[in-house]
């Protein structure tokens, strides 16, 4: 199983927590930077453990603050063989720290660095929905991108229409998420992804505790029920559909 969203770079006791994460089953983690600093940390990672691969980009949140060369920054950040993906990015109008016309144009060059590069955008939405899938509509073709942490179901039909990867998190085993779960079983199989977005929204099981990559077993369990699905084989299928998003190889 591949935990395909992690900020790994939050924990000081990594070498522990990606064991643990292996004795639980997730064989692969894909380690996320959100900003330069982070992802060069999040390439440090990659380094010291196998099995870790990163997707790096500039946080819509710091959209703002950032300069034209961290894009050229983040450009040879990504030709590490490590890097498998552009992200996270996107646009987040909920909390906005960042004014939205350079969230936009953040968004927009990301998007266009990872149609550049030939791999998939790890996309952040939040009260963006029309924006986000307008941005994704105009950069059709390449990787598919992978709408992370699915929380804006209004991005379902635009998802299914256009082929994108939904990866669902801890927050669709919380009581209250009906509406995620309804929408886990609409999406193909071949489009389906799951992931922590640790250290935060640890799923219902650990609820409170430190979310961590091995915690991605109790959010594939919830898909499988949702979804009427054996657990095992699910799990299968996911691992192939991250291999298969993320350009790795198979196992």
């Amino acid at each position: 199983m591949i935990d395909t969203h992690a900020h790994l770079d939050a924990y000081e006791d990594s070498s522990e927590v990606v064991a643990r994460a292996r004795a639980a089953g997730v064989t692969r983690i894909v380690a996320v930077g959100s900003g330069i600093e982070s992802c060069r940390a999040a390439l440090a990672l990659c380094e010291r453990h196998d099995g870790v691969f990163a997707a790096l980009g500039i946080h819509p949140h710091q959209a703002g603050e950032a300069k034209d060369d961290d894009l050229d920054e983040l450009r040879e950040l990504l030709a590490d063989p490590n890097a498998v993906a552009v992200g996270e990015t996107g646009l987040d109008y909920y909390r906005d720290y960042a004014p939205r016309d350079r969230q936009a144009a953040l968004f927009r060059a990301q998007l266009e660095l990872a149609s550049e590069l030939g791999k998939p955008a790890v996309v952040h939405s939040r009260a963006a929905e029309e924006d986000t899938a307008s941005a994704l509509r105009e950069q059709a073709g390449g990787a598919a991108p992978i709408l992370h942490c699915f929380s804006s179901v209004r991005l379902l039909e635009p998802a299914l229409e256009h082929g994108w990867f939904v990866s669902f998190a801890g927050n669709v085993t919380f009581p209250k998420a009906s509406d995620l779960r309804r929408a886990a079983a609409r999406v193909p199989g071949s489009r389906l992804l799951a992931e922590t977005d640790s250290p935060y929204l640890a799923p219902e099981p650990v609820r409170g505790k430190r979310n961590e990559p091995g915690y991605v077993m109790h959010t594939l369990s919830v898909l499988a029920e949702a979804r009427g699905e054996d657990p095992a084989a699910l799990e299968r299928r996911i691992d192939a559909n991250a291999a298969a998003a993320f350009g790795l190889p198979a196992q």
